[in-house]
């Protein structure tokens, strides 16, 4: 008797299990339906629109006959007429790396201590929780660019809008992001320190940050390789960095600047996402081992 219950209840289980998946699959269908009647998504607008985005594409490539290719830089269609202000684009891709890199370490930092009074488990009272998670959902709430428009208006064209921008939206994202490890960290630790009389900062210095540090740094060195993405695109207006020279290239119709700056852009995005990963390899294996 107690295995034909079992079994129904595991019939009807599957049952809800199988009725809900067919009405969320339903309830896609139609939103995706809804959506393209509202934004009025047109195919044959798309299917003609698509040459010419070849077009663009192929004039913004470079030469690829062999007697150009690797001639001298008054040569059109060489590699050193394409870069031939690389002195010029390698100085801006530094600066696009530096913003990156202090909006993470300030963003990271700001994340870390608002983190602890935005986490359950953390935070000293409900009041104080619900504060710091209004504020942290409206820094990630706000697009980057839109901070960085306000920032260039009240502090000028230059990469310290951009900064400030980066800043505001990491230290929401992972302010975030390192509340929920918070959350879902081990207590136990925590409470042995406060009843062997322990104060807040030394539950959270010594029974909390061992054991969620290694996915914090995680977390951040995934933030640094959104940030050199966004930071490219921060400076179309305005706010510093190589993407404020390719907005100008792109304008003037300067295609091989086009290129060059837009490959230069691929190859480090490319070589930091090559080495976030491999550290954050290297950590998750410390912490596992």
């Amino acid at each position: 008797m107690n295995k034909i219950t079992s079994d129904n209840h595991y019939k009807n289980l599957i049952g809800k299990k199988r009725f809900w998946n067919l009405s969320l699959i339903i309830l896609i269908f139609i939103g995706v339906i809804l959506s393209s009647k509202i934004i009025d998504i047109n195919v044959s607008n798309l299917l003609n629109g698509m040459p010419r985005l070849g077009d663009y594409v192929s004039q913004i490539l470079p030469s690829i006959e062999s007697n150009k290719l690797f001639l001298g830089s008054k040569d059109q269609g060489s590699i050193a007429y394409w870069y031939f202000n690389l002195p010029k684009y390698l100085k801006l891709l530094f600066e696009t790396f530096n913003m990156a890199l202090l909006a993470t370490i300030v963003g990271s930092t700001l994340a870390l201590f608002l983190s602890f009074l935005a986490a359950k488990n953390t935070s000293p009272n409900s009041l104080l929780f619900f504060s710091i998670r209004r504020i942290l959902e409206f820094f990630r709430g706000v697009p980057e660019i839109i901070f960085a428009i306000l920032f260039v208006w009240v502090l000028g064209i230059g990469p310290l809008a951009g900064i400030i921008a980066m800043t505001l939206h990491t230290t929401g994202s992972l302010g975030k992001l390192f509340s929920e490890v918070h959350e879902n960290s081990n207590n136990k630790p925590i409470e042995a320190l406060k009843a062997s009389g322990g104060n807040w900062l030394s539950e959270m210095k010594f029974g909390l940050l061992p054991q969620v540090l290694p996915n914090l740094i995680s977390y951040a060195l995934l933030r640094f390789e959104i940030n050199i993405r966004a930071s490219t695109i921060l400076g179309f207006v305005g706010a510093g960095g190589i993407g404020q020279e390719l907005y100008l290239v792109i304008n003037f119709n300067y295609y091989e600047e086009v290129s060059a700056i837009i490959l230069l852009i691929i190859l480090t995005v490319i070589s930091i996402d090559l080495l976030s990963g491999y550290l954050r390899k290297n950590i998750t294996r410390i912490e596992n081992d």
